[in-house]
């Protein structure tokens, strides 16, 4: 998470980090601008979600996938706006899309257009496209205020990096 700070930081933003509160765990960086650190790894999912407009994910143990796939259900069930996550890692991250497609989506647990805002790739050129290109779809249907135009949609504040 680090880099993502560090890059933050340099370009002017608003650097935020959201620690949780283990003996093995590191403290924030040195870039965190705004810090938060948790007790509880439900709390920090949910601010974590709340406030993003998308994900990259690097290869990663059990907080990892539990952060994915977390996001993944609550962009299934509505429950945030849809926003683009990005698995950085081809030889890593497709295997599990291949189960979740081949296996999953095919046995009916998902639908496989829950997989249609994931990409997977190794170019970090593609990753940002990909980003700019969903925020850019997600303004367009923003009205004056910043408001989701449509029924039932969620809409959060301004873009952080985590």
């Amino acid at each position: 998470m680090e880099a993502a700070n560090h890059g933050c930081f340099d370009s002017d933003g608003i650097s935020v980090g959201l620690g949780i509160e283990l003996p093995f765990e590191q403290d924030l960086n040195e870039y965190v601008e705004l810090g938060i650190d948790f007790r509880y790894f439900f709390a920090r999912k949910t601010m974590f979600i709340k406030y993003s407009q998308g994900f990259v994910v690097f290869p990663g143990g059990f907080g990892t996938f539990d952060e994915l796939f977390e996001a993944l259900t609550l962009v299934q069930t509505k429950k945030v706006t849809s926003f683009p996550v990005v698995l950085m890692g081809t030889s890593y991250w497709n295997p599990l899309m291949d189960w979740l497609r081949n296996t999953v989506a095919e046995q009916g647990k998902i639908s496989h257009s829950d997989l249609d805002f994931i990409l997977v790739t190794d170019d970090s050129d593609e990753a940002l496209t990909h980003l700019v290109e969903a925020e850019a779809r997600r303004r367009s249907l923003l009205d004056e205020w910043g408001n989701v135009i449509g029924v039932g949609a969620v809409n959060g504040p301004p873009p952080f990096a985590f």
